[in-house]
């Protein structure tokens, strides 16, 4: 092997640019060539590469986004897509390729992998942390310290005026994000696939509340529970009881930003190390994770497979806290 390249696909997470910083220089160090794919996937079907050295990723170590951008590639999806891409890895004389990135950018490199046997290892670059394989994703750390230090804020304008905030946070299929800032800001109910709670639930949690003499509550909503997300909930609320001065809050994509935290930096840092001495193994169509401060391989179809299962503390946890 001596020439590799690396990208980064779906949405942004922070760390992602330490990420490609540890690809690089460890590349280097090993005295291969490496290059930079711009935009995802589409990058790689449209030829998008650029030589990086060890001062192309100076600076970069705490820069929030990705320097490589990311994009959706409806053309990467096709097998004539996949084809074109593949030409222009071989053109380009490339040997291996580091993906960063979540679930979508696995599932594009396992068919690159199965269709052309090219050498693919996946860095898990997403704030959902949703991968099995790993303890934590780049940028899950970060993200959920910014939920932590929004919702602090917002606390402080609800026990001002004794008002019920619903805070919705991102968690589309899962609800790791909102069960750890849940735990971690002292929320009265934590709303996510996991919890199974509902609006008549949540009115029985907040009523038990007012009993103890709580004088504010905050309710973390995950986008994807089965309520409908925060303003869907809130409104249903209103519309049994009209006990509670509701207000929303929807951190949208402020969650995906900012400095990567000293954490994400350093587990960005290792895994990229790793990412290039396995290629240098021969591995490949793997993710490289850490469980239990231990590097870690694992198959990118195992990878994808969504580890749901491993919350069940968690909501237990949050139940008993919130009362």
């Amino acid at each position: 092997m001596k020439k590799i390249a690396v990208l980064t696909s779906g949405g942004d997470s922070p760390g992602m640019n330490a990420a490609i910083r540890a690809v690089v220089r460890t590349a280097v160090f090993h005295e291969l060539d490496v290059c930079g794919v711009f935009q995802g996937f589409q990058g790689v079907v449209d030829g998008d590469f650029k030589k990086l050295h060890v001062r192309s990723v100076g600076k970069i170590l705490g820069r929030g986004g990705t320097i490589l951008k990311s994009a959706r590639c409806k053309e990467f999806r096709t097998k004539e897509g996949r084809v074109r891409a593949i030409e222009n890895l071989r053109k380009n004389e490339i040997d291996g390729l580091v993906v960063i990135g979540g679930n979508g950018t696995f599932a594009g490199a396992m068919k690159l992998q199965e269709e052309h046997s090219f050498p693919i290892i996946g860095l898990p670059g997403t704030i959902d942390n949703d991968l099995a394989g790993t303890d934590n994703t780049i940028g899950f750390d970060t993200a959920t310290n910014t939920i932590v230090e929004a919702v602090d804020k917002i606390r402080d304008t609800a026990d001002s005026h004794n008002r019920l905030f619903f805070v919705e946070v991102m968690g589309r299929d899962n609800g790791f994000i909102a069960l750890r800032t849940g735990i971690a800001t002292g929320a009265i109910a934590v709303m996510t696939p996991e919890t199974g709670l509902d609006s008549n639930d949540l009115i029985d949690v907040l009523q038990a509340g007012q009993r103890s003499q709580k004088s504010s509550s905050i309710v973390i909503v995950a986008e994807g529970d089965k309520s409908g997300g925060a303003y869907e909930l809130a409104k249903k609320i209103h519309n049994k009881t009209d006990l509670y001065d509701i207000r929303i809050t929807v951190l949208g994509h402020l969650q995906r930003g900012g400095p990567p935290s000293c954490s994400d930096r350093v587990l960005a840092s290792r895994l990229g190390v790793e990412a290039i001495e396995a290629l240098l193994r021969g591995e490949s169509n793997c993710m490289i994770g850490i469980v239990n401060d231990s590097l870690l391989s694992t198959p990118f179809k195992k990878a994808v497979a969504n580890k749901i299962h491993t919350l069940e503390d968690e909501v237990r946890i949050a139940r008993i806290l919130s009362i």
